[in-house]
């Protein structure tokens, strides 16, 4: 801690150090940052002797710290975003300090109104109303399909026109009940606060999605799964249809529970995966629109339509969902892959080998998605079997 006599010599090493990179920092700053876990404090030595007291040394860590912390820090960057930011560069941040900046990613993503206005103890269901209420009173919805998207898609169709016939047939709902905005937002209260969502819903999700679809094969091929592989479907879900590989409960209980217990190593994983999908996503909405200026759709476009329904599809309309990405949206995106991740694994246990190779034809699941979760199943392609 600094006292009136200005910085201690070990606290005075930092700001030399500092100072020889062309960055200026204060004594006062390095209070602020052990406040916050992001410095650790300088490591006691020896005494002096004769009561002229004793020394300290920074631990050797704390100088490249300073340097992070000196470039990164600034008005308006809280301690959990530096801590996120030092983490994912790969600075040696305390484990503690990062786990509760990825716990603090998930407490901000609160409902509206669920705390107020209920009894001590309320049951789910009674829950699920009072949000619900509050989302409807406030004028809130779901949005389903972001501005951009919804550009893109209406230029595609006025080059491309409808769905070729063959696509079309392979829609085998006839009577298809897409969700409206006012529905998506009850179906996500519903799932995070209570864990569930059936098979349905997701299909009805996906076709909101969609508005200007008039058929939608991959959410008839959710709807159907238990028809097409009823071994899966019988291991994977309850008789009311819901997926039972999703734990019951606050789903948001989930992500705390993997901010505490995840390694390290996995944290920065999924990290470092959803920035790769933000940075995917717009760069495919980017190539999209320049083939739609120079009026020769090509590979971006076919990817775009090939995905639109698909989970890459949807990695997108979240991607442009959110206008401005904040450290904690990076973190709370990390925390849902590892989930994600976990509930693949969940179900490659029930059904080892569960049409895993779908997830690998172009358009399913973004690149970098793909990726996180065929590495975590560890499945074995028909070429190495070979």
């Amino acid at each position: 801690m600094p006292s009136n006599d200005g910085p201690s010599a070990a606290d005075q090493q930092l700001i030399d150090h500092a100072a020889r990179h062309g960055l200026a920092v204060t004594a006062k700053q390095f209070e602020v940052w052990r406040r916050a876990g992001l410095l650790p404090g300088n490591v006691p030595g020896g005494g002096l002797g004769r009561g002229r007291g004793s020394t300290s040394s920074p631990p050797p860590e704390s100088f490249d710290l300073v340097l992070a912390l000196a470039r990164r820090a600034g008005r308006g960057k809280r301690p959990t975003d530096l801590a996120l930011l030092l983490f994912a560069d790969g600075h040696p941040v305390p484990e503690a300090t990062v786990r509760a900046a990825f716990r603090a990613a998930v407490h901000a993503a609160v409902l509206p109104g669920e705390d107020d206005g209920l009894n001590d103890d309320p049951g789910l269901e009674e829950r699920v109303d009072h949000v619900a209420g509050r989302l409807a009173e406030a004028g809130q919805a779901f949005v389903l399909v972001p501005a951009r998207v919804r550009r893109i898609d209406e230029r595609i169709a006025r080059i491309l026109g409808e769905l070729p016939e063959e696509m079309a047939e392979l829609d085998e709902n006839t009577e298809p009940t897409p969700m409206t905005p006012q529905d998506a937002s009850l179906a996500a209260v519903t799932a995070t606060l209570g864990g569930t969502m059936s098979v349905q819903e997701i299909g009805d999700l996906l076709r909101g999605m969609n508005p200007g679809t008039a058929a939608q094969p991959f959410a008839s091929l959710v709807e159907t799964t238990q028809q097409d592989t009823p071994q899966a479907a019988d291991l994977a879900m309850a008789d009311d249809g819901s997926l039972t590989v999703l734990p019951e409960g606050d789903a948001r209980d989930q992500l705390r529970g993997l901010a505490d217990t995840a390694s390290m190593e996995d944290l920065r994983v999924g990290w470092r995966t959803a920035l790769q999908v933000r940075e995917w996503a717009l760069a495919l909405c980017d190539q999209v629109e320049a083939e739609l200026d120079d009026g020769q759709p090509g590979e971006a476009v076919i990817l775009w339509l090939t995905g639109r329904g698909l989970p890459s599809g949807m990695s997108v309309l979240e991607t442009l969902r959110e206008r401005r990405w904040a450290p904690s949206s990076g973190a709370f995106s990390a925390l849902l892959l590892l989930f994600q991740r976990q509930m693949y694994e969940v179900l490659d246990g029930l059904v080892p080998g569960c049409q895993w190779p779908v997830l690998e034809m172009p358009g399913v699941l973004a690149p970098p998605v793909r990726d996180l979760i065929l590495t975590a199943v560890q499945r074995t392609t028909p070429a190495q079997e070979d």
